[in-house]
């Protein structure tokens, strides 16, 4: 028993040294970031790390304003993360590994923030995908493999059409994001880093494998659906933008993406019982948000927001991980209920994310995503984009409020007798931390670094149409539903397309896949089973088989065998030498015969 104990605190002491080491390197990048960020400046360094006589191999580094500040967003995160995962693995015996593979994951989103190179990008693209699919079958079940199988091929896809893009631009002699000029193959690259960032950030048709993911453990979704692995398109997006604004098409295309995104998330979170996938659901709302953004040509707002979601979305998923631990592990909302008095630190906290994600006055949501739809309204843009942006700001915050009354004024319907408190400081000190981030963190970003940014001048009646959208729609929305619920529940149609985010989870899957199973099953009996190995390896191993079997009948006994070869040897020389003896009186015969008749 005390071998046991003291196993899991020096496991346990593992996380303590990667959590202040990664706020020890937080700090640094930070400042830095704010200091290139004010002197508007960039850092580019070459660093040469193998020489061959005149080759050499060089290894670009870039430090710039964006890059350190999400860098140092994602290192506060993932610290803030491993302090949680303390309390919610408590009692896993693979600690340490897991441990691992989240500093993994930090290594590979800074190797894309730092690299602007196609190769080391690549690899911190491949790394993020290695290591998600790594941790989201870490319960190792079968439910848990079918969701990592589903995010693997996911972002494959574009995994394998950013490695085409390699290709597409050998033709400019280099592969550095930075340098990239028009060219005959632009519409290609530009087309693959769409399809890699939309497969990446699981924006439609490929939305189906973010809320599968939510099998992995519920720190790591507190991680990757914050600052690392959806957020990896946006970036992508963000750092490619001066080539892609320049080519037509670019904006367009994202802008619809991005717009189905929001609408589809948004009412299939409206009807979900499972609390991860409702703030998988937000996540993949928000991430349309932004790309949205982009596509309006509004990349700095786009970083904003990426940055202040990335500070609230992480409480949000810390929260509600607590929730579900003391649930014991129970993700049912309908389980759940009458908490505030029970946990009051978690549940405020719990609150006071939604109120971000909502846009609330003056909280880190506000600045960023106020600030996008008064561009949008301030710009020349389509009028269906501003309905699904205002929308979306409805459903946002109908599904906020949701969750916030099913914690708090539910009824507890799960287990009779269960004890549930938020004393472990494993627990508290993330969750007021990252809280202090999504109060503060969007003014101090909004001062501090995009204060050149000119605010838009409208008229007070637009200018608080966000704010009276929020408030209405958490009031009205909610009744909306509960009203379509109870008219839906006999439409199986209405109910499943609810269900299934409008359909994209059996296309993606199911339907997708049943055909390319068939012909692949065919191919298997035909081919590969078929006449490939009659005339392969199987024909060839009955051929021989065949011959070697007949082979060893002469070799079952040796003196038979002998006495059969030397019948066999006597009985050729007696045929050899009665034919010969026939052949030598015949010749004679013919001698004789053909000799004329001599008379005395």
């Amino acid at each position: 028993m005390h071998i046991v104990l003291l196993t899991m605190s020096f496991n346990f002491s593992v996380a303590i040294f990667y959590r202040r080491l990664l706020f020890l390197f937080m700090l640094p990048v930070l400042i830095i970031g704010l200091y290139l960020c004010i002197d508007i400046k960039v850092i580019l360094i070459e660093w040469r790390i193998v020489r061959l006589g005149s080759v050499e191999i060089y290894i670009p580094l870039i430090f710039d304003s964006y890059g350190l500040i999400f860098s140092a967003a994602v290192l506060f995160i993932s610290a803030n993360v491993l302090s949680f995962a303390n309390y919610y693995m408590e009692g896993e015996v693979f600690i340490k590994r897991f441990i691992l593979l989240v500093i993994l994951f930090v290594i590979s989103i800074n190797f894309l923030i730092y690299i602007p190179h196609m190769m080391g990008l690549l690899l911190g693209w491949d790394g993020l995908g290695l290591v998600s699919f790594v941790l989201v079958i870490y319960y190792q079940n079968s439910k848990s493999l079918a969701a990592g199988i589903i995010t693997a091929l996911s972002n494959r896809v574009g995994d394998v059409i950013l490695l085409l893009s390699i290709g597409w631009r050998i033709n400019q002699g280099h592969w550095q994001v930075l340098n990239i000029w028009d060219s005959a193959f632009s519409v290609f690259v530009v087309f693959s880093v769409i399809v890699a960032a939309i497969t990446k950030s699981a924006q439609i048709p490929f939305s189906s494998w973010l809320p599968a993911a939510m099998a992995a453990p519920t720190p790591v979704r507190a991680l990757v659906h914050s600052s690392t692995l959806v957020t990896a398109g946006v970036f992508l997006l963000i750092r490619f933008y001066p080539f892609l604004s320049s080519v037509s098409g670019f904006t367009e295309s994202i802008l619809v993406i991005a717009s189905m995104t929001i609408f589809i998330a948004g009412i299939r979170a409206l009807v979900e019982c499972d609390m991860k996938k409702i703030i998988a659901l937000s996540t993949l709302r928000q991430l349309g948000v932004i790309m949205a953004s982009i596509g309006l040509g509004m990349p700095d707002l786009a970083f904003f927001h990426l940055i202040t979601h990335a500070l609230f979305k992480a409480l949000l998923f810390v929260c509600a991980g607590t929730l579900i631990h003391l649930h014991h592990h129970s993700q049912d909302l309908r389980r759940m209920g009458n908490l505030a008095n029970q946990i009051p630190i978690t549940i405020s906290c719990l609150n006071i994310a939604n109120m971000a994600l909502c846009g609330l006055p003056f909280l880190s949501g506000f600045y960023s995503k106020d600030l996008i739809i008064e561009m949008s309204l301030f710009n020349s843009t389509n009028v269906v984009i501003l309905v699904l942006f205002i929308i979306a700001t409805i459903i946002t915050a109908a599904y906020s409020i949701r969750l916030i009354i099913t914690c708090l004024l539910g009824i507890n319907v799960g287990m009779g007798v269960q004890y549930v408190s938020d004393e472990s400081l494993d627990n508290t000190w993330p969750i007021l931390i990252l809280t202090l981030g999504a109060v503060v963190g969007g003014c101090t970003i909004n001062w501090f670094i995009f204060m050149p940014i000119s605010e838009p001048i409208l008229r007070y009646r637009i200018k608080l149409l966000a704010f009276v959208v929020t408030l209405l729609g958490g009031f009205i929305m909610w009744g909306a539903v509960l009203i379509l619920k109870r008219l839906t529940y006999n439409m199986k149609v209405i109910h499943d397309s609810r269900a299934y985010i409008w359909f994209i989870v059996p296309m993606s899957t199911q339907i997708m896949m049943s055909e390319p199973f068939k012909i692949g099953k065919i191919n298997l009996r035909v081919i590969d089973q078929g006449w490939v190995e009659s005339i392969g390896a199987q024909g060839s191993f009955k051929f021989f088989e065949m011959i070697f079997k007949k082979y060893q009948l002469w070799q079952s006994s040796i003196i038979t065998g002998h006495l059969r070869l030397i019948i066999v040897f006597l009985l050729l020389i007696f045929i050899i030498c009665l034919g010969s003896l026939k052949l030598s009186v015949t010749l004679k015969l013919l001698r004789w015969c053909t000799t004329p008749w001599q008379y005395s």
